[in-house]
């Protein structure tokens, strides 16, 4: 019976993949070192690789058919080498131009843009579910931009707000203009802060002010959003 099988030292015992697990995903040609990255495996019905579209950018991959090895490590050593040193994280930026290979992309940017128009607000329920996933949410909840909305709504938050919880440091101040811009916004610093397109971005100490965030601002440049949370 398995409940009579005795484990002793020097064994080795075999198991499946399981959540959390740590591996080294690549894809041929490996041109960098961002070819081969550390991922946190989630394991998932179907036998296909799933992936976060802003990783695919280092690898190349277009989903057209590309071929991309996993490696799941053998060793204490390998494991702490990957989770130390070669996790995603730790590559968003380039050593070859010091500028981000990774950015947000498609549904997540446009739920950025959405989030960040001047008309979107947030009511109580949602505002507190997301806090609920902020990493290491202090308990302090942000002061609702609206404390009595009309029709007895409540409190209501700023979609600014919301996207504020999700840069991480507090010492991160940006000021531009967005894609949206037009000749007008172009001149005095009052003309920048009262466009009428939300075209002017600023950050001040982490929280997003004015500015529809697109990706002019988390593009994978130089400078950038991604690139400031980064360092």
């Amino acid at each position: 019976m398995q409940s009579d099988q005795i484990l002793d030292y020097g064994y080795i015992v075999e198991r499946q993949m399981q959540d959390d697990d740590c591996v080294i995903f690549n894809r041929q040609p490996s041109l960098d070192k961002m070819s081969m990255m550390g991922h946190r495996v989630k394991i998932m019905p179907y036998s296909t690789f799933r992936l976060n579209l802003s990783v695919t950018s280092p690898y190349n991959a277009d989903f057209d058919g590309d071929e991309m090895n996993l490696h799941l490590p053998q060793s204490y050593e390998t494991k702490s080498e990957i989770y130390n040193i070669m996790m995603v994280p730790f590559q968003i930026v380039s050593p070859q131009k010091n500028a981000p290979v990774m950015g947000i992309v498609q549904d997540t940017l446009l739920g950025c843009s959405v989030l960040t128009r001047r008309n979107t607000f947030v009511e109580k329920d949602l505002m507190m579910n997301v806090l609920m996933h902020v990493p290491g949410f202090d308990g302090r909840v942000p002061i609702p931009a609206i404390v009595k909305a009309p029709n007895n709504k409540g409190p209501l938050w700023t979609g600014k707000q919301v996207l504020s919880l999700a840069i991480p440091s507090r010492r991160i101040n940006l000021s531009k203009l967005n894609q949206y811009k037009t000749d007008e916004d172009t001149g005095d610093v009052f003309k920048q802060t009262m466009t009428i397109n939300d075209a002017h971005i600023v950050i001040e100490d982490g929280e997003i002010l004015t500015g529809s965030v697109d990706s002019s601002v988390i593009k994978t440049s130089q400078g950038g959003l991604v690139h400031m949370c980064w360092a």
